[in-house]
């Protein structure tokens, strides 16, 4: 029996052929670029925080789109790839922890198949008993890899309750694809985690939500999931691998449309993630966060509202109130 296949909400937003990857290939010789700048590890690093905290909201990024969220109570990997290498190519920097060094997992969040976001060696070496919750169509893949595990497949606007965290699986523009055979049979998403918590300093009810957006292209998605869930806390969003644009365009954004992005989900702070790690396209690090930084600039917004990351920073939620109160 045939396997289903999926497809974008814009009926333009194709996989490219062969012939169109060809002529990228082609045309990527011709381009000399500086690969010399790198994002760097962080200078101070809390693998005890991580192993401790029951309570607190934090992110911690390991690099490319693989994060370690502690929401609720519950610790969340998103896309884990720990790889060394992408294909032919070795990793530009090091993850900013390593597995042996994060705490168990509660849950892991998958936002599709392609290689640089679900890494096989990663998801199985991946200590403690998690959920994984996966797009439509990988379910069973996902199954065979974490023998035991309670995997849950979900829809476009599908969502579970883990705890007291709630975990949608929203849209975005893009496509699948493991092997020759298999192109679309799987669906592909970001996910948006979310849970309402009583301060402590005054008992008020604040909403404390995350957007991870997984890979996408620019697409009308974006403002209807900001309407969806108003005042998310944090965006994280890819920047990279959008070069060139002619063939990059229909399935990452640039760094001016991650931006664009951002503000039609109406997110308060923007993480940006999905460069520095791995070379996928032509585009360098420098480059994406140059051309963020611009535009950030450009448009005239609030520094604050913007976070860059070393490899393995964490990000303490608390924290951040406490800054905001203080200034």
């Amino acid at each position: 029996m045939a396997r289903p296949r999926y497809f974008n909400t814009d009926p333009a937003a194709i996989p490219k052929t062969f012939k169109e990857v060809r002529r990228w290939q082609k045309e990527r010789k011709g381009k000399i670029k500086d690969l010399s700048f790198r994002i760097g590890q962080a200078e101070h690093k809390q693998p005890s925080l991580l192993g401790s905290n029951r309570s607190e909201l934090t992110i911690t990024w390991i690099g490319h789109s693989t994060f370690l969220v502690q929401i609720g109570g519950l610790t969340i990997v998103t896309d884990p790839v720990w790889a060394n290498r992408m294909g032919f190519a070795r990793r530009l920097e090091e993850p900013g922890l390593g597995l042996d060094e994060i705490p168990p997992v509660d849950v892991i969040l998958l936002s599709h198949s392609h290689y640089d976001h679900l890494h096989t060696g990663s998801l199985k070496r991946l200590k403690g008993s998690p959920v994984v919750l996966v797009p439509e169509g990988l379910g069973g893949m996902v199954r065979k890899l974490r023998r035991g595990s309670q995997v849950h497949e979900l829809p476009w606007w599908g969502h579970v309750n883990i705890g007291s965290v709630e975990f949608h699986f929203v849209p975005s523009q893009h496509w699948t694809r493991r092997t020759l055979t298999d192109t679309n049979t799987s669906l592909w998403g970001g996910w948006v985690f979310k849970r309402t918590a009583a301060s402590a300093t005054d008992g008020e009810q604040r909403d404390e939500s995350i957007y991870f957006a997984g890979d996408s292209g620019y697409f009308s998605g974006f403002r209807d999931i900001g309407a969806k869930f108003p005042n998310m806390t944090y965006a994280l969003m890819p920047i990279g691998a959008y070069e060139p644009e002619w063939f990059m365009g229909t399935q990452h954004v640039t760094p001016e449309e991650a931006v664009q992005a951002f503000l039609d989900v109406g997110a308060k702070r923007f993480i940006p993630m999905h460069y520095g790690a791995f070379r996928l396209a032509d585009d360098t690090t420098k480059e994406a966060l140059d051309r963020l930084l611009a535009e950030w600039e450009r448009r005239a917004l609030d520094r604050d509202r913007l976070r860059l990351f070393k490899h393995g920073e964490t990000l303490v939620h608390a924290a951040e109130r406490e800054d905001e109160r203080s200034s």
